[in-house]
């Protein structure tokens, strides 16, 4: 049994290992960017080696500067996590040859399920439905939709849903780029696409000995830009066709036994509402949402991991599914806004301890453009779906997180819809139902009102006075803060009656941290809480992140008409226009890379480009003028 584990990750990927390895007595060694420097993983960890550099790229995809590093910390495994170098090959052979103990599947197993397309074929082979294989020039209108998908990818990357002919030359052009950004390879290829399909996984787990489990299957569907959002055990497709968790498992298990399968894997299906299913891809890996099929088995599929690498024998069955869980991916981004990243600084992460919380940011991390924009998985477990989703819609209604914006709304109400409740999850769920509703302004309006009057109780002197007390009515006091585009203005007066404010709102109480006011006759409790350039402000009638306006602006900060700025920090990876190109409103100018998701800048107007102030490759941060589009003239 080894005693020392690298795990060859970060973030949360790399705290969720070490916690059981602590739990089994193994002692851990963090390798850490220097981005990642002051992380919560890196001080968790026994030993830490760092990898100079920010970029996947420069660190923890450098298969050789790990290795090293196991080594020199005294490692005598590594356990690679999930995403980044988990299921290369040439890692797995580089850590064996060092003399390491590998925690993952065979060589071999990696490299067959390594491309798509080959995997596909040896699916087939071994009588595993999959999906035909399109080639680009066969497409035809019978065929469509269609996906493009990179061979070698994963997470979304690479992949592009093709409605139309006309649009499938620009897309097979398109996804090879990003493909190779993402993987190093190019390679990509079609296949029919199911709309409205479900995504659903079986977790494997399989020893030396021959035994390979099919540990209960999970649904996967809610998804956006290919990327999983939701995912709960056991799926409600599954539930609702009696026959169909008895093939799938069986499916699952010829797809592990066809490669000599050893280890913790997953074998994706996607199926439509009939219940037929056809292979996906089997990651030869753990997966991000592992721990609902734990909450559901009572496994710790990371302890077993361990276990099956020291050449323990598996009992002859696993144990049954028992109850239901969901987990949600808490992620750093803006849905409303094409999914856009958010960074900064995560002021304060408080989730009630009811929840089981799998993160690897607290209070004071730093979100960068570096890396995946998830946070953290939120997953709650109890005796039936619908009970396990008020838990978790509650809980997050209730979680304080403070700093760059999240999709933690977005979630709530998924929960609450009644499709999700109804089981209806399949893949186009924003594209049926949208992606959530605007917080009411109402809501808005009382909050910003909340922060104005917590400000203005936080700069009180000695002299317990109101702020703007006068003792003959005078001009009300005024605040105004942004919410997204909208700007709110705030105006109030303390007088010898109360608070005269907008609407029927009456004082209770104010000091800089907790308001407490009448609204229509009914008391709230505000939280308030100010930080440089940010106000976040909490109740029962949601959460609030208000922006204080500034009164005078500084006119260097101002930008041009027509021009196009970055929206977070990233890379350019394509331009798509010349200065003199005539565009139009909504036209795609530019695309940028950020934390592991390709952006399109599009023009705000119809006009020309009169300047360009980027090339492909450069980097920019966020707020950097990119392009200017003009009128013609």
């Amino acid at each position: 049994m080894f005693t020392t584990v690298l795990v060859a990750n970060r973030g949360e990927i790399a705290r969720r290992i070490f916690r059981t390895a602590r739990s089994l007595g193994l002692s851990t060694v963090a390798v850490y960017s220097t981005a990642d420097a002051r992380m919560p993983f890196v001080d968790e960890a026994d030993a830490a080696v760092e990898l100079p550099g920010n970029t996947p790229g420069e660190t923890y995809l450098l298969a050789e500067l790990i290795v090293e590093a196991a080594v020199r910390a005294g490692a005598d495994a590594v356990h690679p996590g999930y995403g980044f170098l988990s299921e290369n090959a040439g890692f797995a052979r580089a850590v064996i040859d060092a003399g390491l103990t590998w925690i993952g599947p065979p060589v071999d197993a990696i490299s067959s399920m390594g491309s798509k397309i080959e995997a596909k074929k040896l699916m087939a082979a071994a009588g595993v439905p999959v999906l035909a294989e399109l080639t680009p020039a066969e497409v035809s209108a019978d065929d469509l939709p269609v996906l493009v998908k990179a061979s070698a990818g994963g997470g979304g990357r690479g992949m592009r849903v093709v409605s139309r002919l006309e649009d499938l030359a620009a897309e097979i052009d398109a996804a090879p780029a990003e493909a190779l950004s993402a993987f190093g390879d190019g390679t990509v290829f079609c296949e029919r696409y199911l709309a409205g399909g479900h995504h659903v996984e079986v977790q494997i787990l399989a020893d030396q000995h021959g035994t390979i489990w099919a540990v209960g299957e999970r649904e996967c569907s809610i998804q956006r830009r290919h990327q999983k959002v939701v995912e709960e055990a056991p799926s409600p497709l599954v539930e609702r066709i009696p026959s169909m968790r008895a093939e799938l498992f069986e499916a699952a298990r010829k797809a592990a036994a066809a490669i000599n399968y050893v280890g913790a894997g997953t074998v994706e299906f996607l199926a439509d509402d009939a219940g037929r299913f056809y292979f996906l891809e089997m990651n030869t890996r753990l997966q991000v949402e592992h721990p609902v099929t734990e909450e559901t088995t009572g496994l710790d599929l990371v302890e077993l991991q361990f276990a099956v690498a020291a050449g323990e024998q598996l009992p002859a069955n696993p144990p049954p599914t028992v109850g239901h869980a969901i987990e949600v991916r808490l992620y750093a981004e803006d849905p409303s806004n094409d999914w856009t990243p958010q960074t900064g600084t995560l002021h304060r992460f408080e989730v009630p301890p009811s929840l089981r919380v799998d993160s690897g940011v607290v209070d004071g991390s730093e979100v960068t453009p570096h890396y995946d924009a998830m946070l953290a998985k939120v997953i709650a477990s109890g005796p039936d779906r619908t009970s396990v989703a008020r838990q978790l819609a509650g809980a997050l209604e209730r979680s304080k997180i403070h700093g760059p914006g999240t999709n933690r709304d977005l979630l709530v109400w998924i929960l609450r819809h009644p499709a999700f409740l109804a089981g209806e999850t399949d893949t186009g769920f924003f594209d049926e139902h949208g992606v959530g509703e605007k917080l009411d302004d109402g809501v808005v309006r009382v909050s910003a009102l909340a922060a104005a009057l917590g400000d203005a109780a936080g700069r009180v002197g000695p002299v317990r006075v109101p702020s703007g007390w006068r003792n003959l009515r005078s001009q009300p006091q005024r605040k105004s803060f942004r919410v997204g585009d909208a700007v709110h203005e705030v105006e109030y007066q303390l007088t010898r009656e109360g608070l005269v404010a907008e609407g029927n709102v009456q004082l209770v109480e104010s000091g800089p941290a907790r308001v407490v006011l009448r609204v229509d006759g009914v008391r709230r409790v505000f939280d308030v809480a100010s930080y440089e350039g940010l106000v976040c402000v909490d109740s029962a009638l949601g959460s609030v992140s208000l922006t204080p306006v500034e009164r005078f602006t500084d006119p260097a900060l101002q930008v041009a008409a027509g021009s196009l700025v970055a929206p977070m920090p990233g890379t350019v990876i394509r331009v798509g226009v010349q200065i003199g190109d005539k565009v139009t409103q909504g036209q795609p100018l530019l695309w940028l890379e950020a934390m592991k998701m390709e952006h399109t800048i599009a023009a705000p107007v119809d006009g020309v480009v009169g300047e360009l102030k980027v090339e492909a490759g450069q980097q920019v941060e966020v707020g950097a003028v990119l392009a200017v589009v003009g009128e013609e003239a």
